[in-house]
């Protein structure tokens, strides 16, 4: 009986040390404390100072937030990490916090909008995870690690639940008492696999209302440009870029500018060989590489109106769905005085092969290096070497230093908000710079 009343006591005092320093490490995490504020709702603060402030500060201009019990460097490293192991800092943990009701795009757009690299961007599933955590409608995460005294807590844990077992069997089960050990490493092995159970409702439902409204829009813009690409699908002859590239491209590319052949009204020769002429002039069209970010003010949308026509649309201003290629006709005297050139604009290079790539004659960038990380020449300074840029912003705001530093290859241009008129300035500039990148690339 004297073993067992040992058994009872040694655990016992090993649990209150145990979760005194359990909370004693909570209180200077700045993650528990974050999830503590929302539950008992003393809202933290945002300070440029380790002291309250006397005003609102914006995240984007904050250093700290500031706990009733203690304050803490937006900068600092907290305990949840993303799916590739990196660790997130404070300042993109509360950015989820207090965007966590906004869609897909509307994060990323907010995102982008307090500068590159600001806060650390959450994929869908690891912003839930964090948000349903910080709620209180679970205690554990993969993505979240367990503070430092967890594994002591979970041991003192375990010996509390055998001594209780040890002290129900009492007299009668000495022998057996003696044989369990609290200490024993495949017990703790055992109870460290221990789950808190869910029902249907906390996988299915979760712990509020979500709004998937934006993912049955995404999947009716795509049925529609299926349904939309189906009647050129059945006569590939009619669906012109770089999808269908020609066999003959390679012995053909140098006379690339020539993509018209004749003029109207030449040999009508071209009519009697419909089959090559038609492949022939796609296989040697210039490509325009548009950039795909969401900042872009020149898009798929309204990309075509503006080189053709000089006319600036924003794209809030077109639903969708847009096309995923253009073509656009453009009389370049510098490369054929009499026949237009055709030129292809797409903004994914998710189809290219590796010889379209002496097809590109413009890459327009937004200053996001991301853009070119699957590029053939991933560098920006190599790649504006090779490809005439463009950056093209609103009038009156300053160009990234970034885009500044890729060299003189990329040209930076500014749209007005209200004089359109100056619109078709703007255009030629490019048009101009499309011409000079092309004689440098093919030699005229």
């Amino acid at each position: 009986m004297a073993e067992s009343d040992t058994l009872l006591r040694v655990p016992v005092s090993r649990l209150d040390t145990t979760m005194s320093s359990l909370s004693s490490t909570a209180d200077t995490d700045p993650l528990s404390l974050l999830r503590l504020s929302i539950s008992q709702s003393p809202p933290p603060s945002l300070s440029h100072t380790p002291n309250p402030p006397p005003q609102e500060v914006t995240l984007a201009s904050a250093s700290y937030l500031i706990f009733p019990s203690a304050a803490f460097p937006l900068w600092t490293k907290t305990r949840f990490h993303k799916s590739s192991g990196e660790s997130v800092d404070l300042r993109s943990i509360y950015f989820a916090w207090l965007h966590r009701e906004d869609t897909i795009p509307d994060y990323i757009t907010k995102a982008q909008n307090l500068g590159d690299g600001v806060v650390t961007n959450l994929a869908f599933l690891e912003r839930l995870e964090l948000v349903t955590w910080l709620e209180g409608g679970q205690e554990e995460s993969d993505f979240i690690k367990p503070l430092a005294s967890a594994a002591a807590s979970a041991s003192a844990s375990t010996d509390a639940h055998a001594a209780s077992a040890v002290a129900k069997i009492g007299g009668s089960s000495t022998a057996l008492a003696g044989k369990v050990r609290v200490t024993d490493p495949r017990l703790l092995e055992i109870y460290s696999y221990e789950r808190v159970l869910s029902n249907r409702n906390t996988f299915l439902r979760g712990i509020k209302p979500t709004d998937f409204s934006h993912v049955r829009k995404q999947a009716e813009d795509f049925i529609t440009r299926l349904r939309n690409q189906k009647p050129s699908s059945s006569n590939p002859s009619s669906t012109p870029g770089p999808h269908h590239p020609h066999p003959h491209h390679h012995a053909q590319q140098k006379s690339l500018p020539h993509r018209s052949g004749h003029p109207a009204g030449g040999d009508t020769s071209t009519t009697s060989t419909p089959s090559k002429s038609p492949s022939k002039s796609r296989s040697r069209d210039p490509i325009i590489l548009l950039s795909p970010s969401a900042s872009s003010l020149l898009t798929m949308a309204n990309i075509k109106a503006f080189l053709e026509n000089g006319t600036f649309i924003p794209s809030s201003q077109l639903p969708g769905p847009h096309e995923t290629l253009h073509h656009i006709s453009r009389l370049i005297p510098g490369i054929h005085p009499t026949a237009p050139v055709r030129f292809l604009v797409v903004d994914s290079i998710e189809k290219f092969k590796p010889d379209y790539w002496d097809r590109v004659v413009g890459v327009f960038t937004t200053g996001q290096a991301w853009q070119f990380r699957d590029y053939k020449w991933n560098n920006p300074v190599e790649l504006f070497r090779q490809v005439r840029g463009f950056y093209v912003g609103w009038d009156g705001e300053t160009v990234p230093d970034q885009v500044r530093g890729w060299g003189a290859g990329v040209k930076c241009l500014s749209i007005e908000r209200s004089r359109r008129f100056r619109d078709r300035e703007v255009c030629e500039s490019i048009w101009d710079g499309i011409e000079t990148g092309m004689k440098l690339k093919f030699g005229r």
